[in-house]
């Protein structure tokens, strides 16, 4: 996760605070989206294999509904915290905004490590988390989805409580769910495809071909894995990839300078995404250190892991042939960062637009949830090439015509139509 000093709400305050004073903000539109409008702390009582009773702590934060119910991932972790939380919700509002669609932001999470976990143990948090939250989330009200480290059977275990809890079917409570019990073909895939539409569209403004490009990227869990798989059927090499270890509780880079394999890759890793340290080696890739992806001489960067990787102290160390930096990420790069990104004329495609893929799939399922009829994969695929596409237009000709930093141009958009919301419903 993030380095201990760092405060993600902080940072996300922060960003907020840019954009009010460029947007010059009233007090009470500055009052009323700094902050979330309810989180919900609680304890989840479990009786774990061995018998012996734990308790987990879990959260849901609700930061804004006006544009619509609040929707958010659910993320177990063992270094979760309520400020990470906070600052994720306030996130979601701005990326359900960014590519305008009808929902607010919100996010939940546990404190725990799956890899410590019996799925019999993962199944009693799922559903003790609902139990202590079911009263304030719904179809209609705040819909959760998969996060870090948890994945669509953890999904199907919390709307089975949730439909247990009040007697019916619900399939729209909840998205990321497995196909056939309400799940949307092309979810999976939607997150890392969202990012790789949106670098494509870049590329096209920069006259770039994709297989002119090299790509170095953090993290190798779904969403690395299928934004490797478009990035290459668009014609693009990867040559690094890093990825946690949970033995050694670092991370480390896994290079091959002439391209990975992505197959080759995906079967020498753990559900979590931990590539064999040994079985990389045996099949050809340099071990480097954690951080080694971010020094390579390539032309893409997507940090596709946890928010605050790239810092004021490590930004200097990306090469100056790297020409796009991808967010895969929430959040994973710092203000401070963003500075030294600007001025080295690094261009930037933001995560409240590369990385909301996830988000737009989410909505097609719920979409598909409430009409009970179900899109083929390249239906919904294509709808998100829509949407992602015509999102990353509207913040790229705002960054043109006023002049602003990518980010800076889709928080623009995002907050204002938030504020507009509010101020619709009369609630500033």
């Amino acid at each position: 996760m993030s380095t201990p000093s760092f405060n993600a709400f902080e940072m996300a305050q922060s960003q907020f605070d840019n954009i009010a004073e460029m947007l010059d903000l009233d007090q009470a539109s500055r009052d009323l989206l700094r902050t979330p409008m309810r989180e919900y702390h609680f304890n989840i009582p479990i009786r774990m294999d061995d018998g012996n009773m734990k308790i987990f702590r879990g959260f849901r934060v609700q930061h804004n509904d006006a544009r619509g119910p609040g929707k958010g991932g659910v993320r177990f972790h063992p270094m979760e915290t309520i400020d990470t939380v906070r600052a994720l919700s306030m996130w979601m509002t701005w990326k359900t905004a960014a590519v305008d669609i009808p929902l607010g932001g919100s996010k939940g999470g546990v404190i725990c490590d799956p890899h410590n976990l019996s799925l019999h143990e993962q199944e009693q948090i799922c559903r003790g988390w609902v139990r202590q939250i079911a009263r304030n989330l719904g179809p209609v009200t705040d819909i959760p989805a998969p996060d870090v480290m948890t994945n669509a059977q953890h999904m199907l275990w919390m709307l089975d409580e949730y439909e247990t809890i009040f007697g019916g079917r619900y399939p729209g409570f909840i998205t990321g769910k497995p196909i056939g019990v309400g799940g949307s073909l092309g979810r999976k895939e939607a997150t890392g495809y969202g990012v790789v539409i949106t670098l494509r569209e870049m590329l096209k403004e920069m006259n770039i071909r994709p297989m002119d490009t090299t790509a170095s990227i953090q993290g190798f869990g779904n969403v690395s894995q299928y934004a490797i798989e478009l990035y290459h059927q668009l014609g693009g090499k990867t040559i690094c990839v890093s990825s946690w270890d949970q033995e050694d509780q670092k991370s480390y880079s896994f290079r091959k300078k002439d391209g990975i394999d992505l197959e080759a890759l995906q079967g020498i890793t753990n559900s979590f995404g931990g590539i064999d340290k040994q079985k990389a080696q045996d099949i050809g890739y340099e071990v480097l250190a954690g951080d080694d992806w971010l020094k390579q001489d390539v032309d893409i960067l997507i940090p596709a892991a946890m928010e605050n990787q790239i810092t004021k102290d490590n930004v200097e160390s990306i090469s100056n042939q790297v020409k796009i930096i991808a967010e895969g990420a929430n959040g994973p790069t710092e203000p401070g960062a963003d500075v030294i990104i600007k001025n080295r004329g690094i261009q930037i495609i933001p995560d409240l637009i590369a990385n909301a893929g996830g988000v737009t799939c989410s909505y097609f399922e719920q979409v598909q949830n409430n009409m009970n009829y179900y899109w083929p994969r390249d239906e919904v695929l294509s709808k998100l090439d829509a949407k992602m596409t015509t999102s990353y237009i509207a913040v790229s000709k705002l960054s043109k015509n006023k002049k602003l930093y990518m980010r800076d141009a889709a928080y623009v958009i995002a907050i204002g139509r938030v504020v507009q919301a509010s101020k619709d419903r009369g609630w500033i």
